[in-house]
């Protein structure tokens, strides 16, 4: 199969006019995959899209595109990733469509796609349309040319469809939840998901103007959730990243969980009550301490390459239904087609309200080893750990570990960064040994502005 040239590990994105992420090019985007997915069955697609201001220009683009292969255009407006993929089933669509960076700042966008069953698209058919970008773009006659139309309350029947999946023997009733919506695409769905099951809702980051995306808030930047989870004495925190598919959430006593700790929460439940299928896939990230405390209840345990489409396709593979990455992409197979940070938290409030034990006292069932992770902001053309320095700083740190830990490098399939991640005991030295090898990778790429986060 030909390498892919555009599309990346989820779909193609960039900042916005600049590389691809451009009117021109969306459009013939639109159009080739148009094209494509016209030969796959129904002529229609729906589009959705986060807050980010150049959602307009690109969901404009697209659609021309689209109207020119001779697709029809049902638009969602402003809409969670994994809501636009239910939309899409509902619809009997032939694909859905997603505006959105996802976790990036505002500058930054991207197109991604998911087939009729909304799953993401194939490797084959994102080649087939790369081939089809790489030729003049054209246009049906006029009597064949693709019509647009907004769909009315797509936000009133994705919350419909996410309180179905909250039992209703269940209630959560007397319950306090800060819910941050990062300035994103749940920013009118999530407060009311959980209001409308009981919960006091305490709204935070639901006010989007195209430029506070992910600012400051959401499932990447979490100190202020913290902070008003304490303040509110709330019994917990929800936060999702802009398009929703991440979920992070905070106990009462403002301490964090992770996607690998959710997984934990939601597996450990399922198991107890014979619901689990199998095991659950995690990814090369996933903490040692998680595929530890699944040992320790016969759980089993595989590692995916990073990527919530390799989770994917390692579920498909053993025919599980329960995976998840650290970030926050928890999928599971029993209520969604793909990682969705609402549904995640219900699954996870199930739990809570099944067991009558608090976020806090679930979270230290499963003891979590230090990790530090380093991003460091290089254009890496080559694999990392394939250089002589960097390769010299890892084996330097493993014989520091002496096979207590672990160290993974690896390029950023969404940004121009290199991730280091080291795995051990103690806090303040694998932050060092993290350090030595980051430095060593700035010395071999580019000496630039790094960012930090320690989990």
């Amino acid at each position: 199969m030909n390498e892919r040239r555009y599309f990346g590990t989820d779909g193609v994105r960039g900042e916005v006019g600049k590389g691809l992420i451009n009117p021109e090019f969306v459009m013939r985007l639109g159009y080739a995959a148009g094209m494509v997915l016209a030969g796959e069955g129904a002529r229609k697609v729906v589009i959705g899209k986060d807050t980010r201001i150049s959602g307009y220009m690109l969901e404009s683009a697209l659609e021309a595109g689209f109207s020119a292969a001779g697709i029809d255009v049902l638009m969602l407006g402003p809409m969670p990733t994994p809501a636009i993929a239910y939309l899409t089933k509902t619809f009997r669509a032939q694909a859905g469509v997603v505006i959105s960076a996802s976790h990036n700042p505002y500058c930054d966008n991207g197109i991604k796609f998911f087939n009729s069953k909304g799953e993401k698209l194939s490797d084959e058919l994102e080649v087939r349309i790369e081939e089809l970008l790489d030729k003049p773009m054209e246009c049906v006659s006029s009597n064949l040319l693709g019509k647009a139309k907004r769909l009315k309350d797509p936000a009133g029947r994705y919350i419909e469809f996410c309180k179905s999946n909250f039992p209703s023997r269940f209630t959560l009733e007397g319950m306090k939840i800060v819910v941050d919506c990062a300035n994103g695409a749940a920013y009118h769905i999530a407060p009311d998901v959980f209001r409308e099951l009981g919960a006091t809702v305490i709204e935070f980051a639901t006010s989007p103007n195209g430029l506070n995306i992910n600012e400051g808030c959401g499932a990447t930047s979490l100190g202020a959730l913290k902070k008003l989870v304490l303040d509110e004495k709330a019994d917990m925190g929800i936060a999702l990243d802009g398009d929703a598919d991440r979920l992070m959430m905070i106990d009462h006593k403002g301490e964090t969980l992770d996607g690998d700790q959710l997984i934990y929460i939601i597996a450990s439940h399922d198991k107890s009550t014979g619901r689990l299928n199998g095991g659950v896939v995690g990814t090369l990230m996933s903490n040692e301490g998680l595929e530890i405390a699944f040992k320790k209840i016969n759980v089993p345990f595989v590692r995916a390459n990073v990527g919530d489409r390799h989770v994917m396709a390692k579920l498909k593979e053993t025919g599980w239904s329960l995976g998840a990455e650290s970030s926050g992409h928890i999928i599971n197979l029993n209520h969604t087609t793909t990682g969705d940070g609402i549904i995640a938290a219900i699954n996870v409030l199930v739990t809570v309200c099944d067991t009558g034990k608090s976020l806090h006292s679930l979270k230290q069932e499963i003891e979590m080893l230090d990790q530090v992770m380093i991003n460091v902001r290089v254009e890496a053309k080559t694999d990392p750990s394939e250089d002589i320095l960097v390769k010299e700083a890892i084996a330097s740190v493993n014989k520091k570990l002496d096979g207590n830990g672990r160290v993974l490098i690896r390029k950023s399939g969404t940004e121009p960064l290199v991730r280091v991640m080291v795995e051990g005991d103690g806090e303040k030295i694998i932050r060092k040994f993290a350090e030595q090898i980051a430095e060593a990778v700035r010395d071999s790429f580019i000496d630039d502005e790094e960012e930090s986060i320690a989990a």
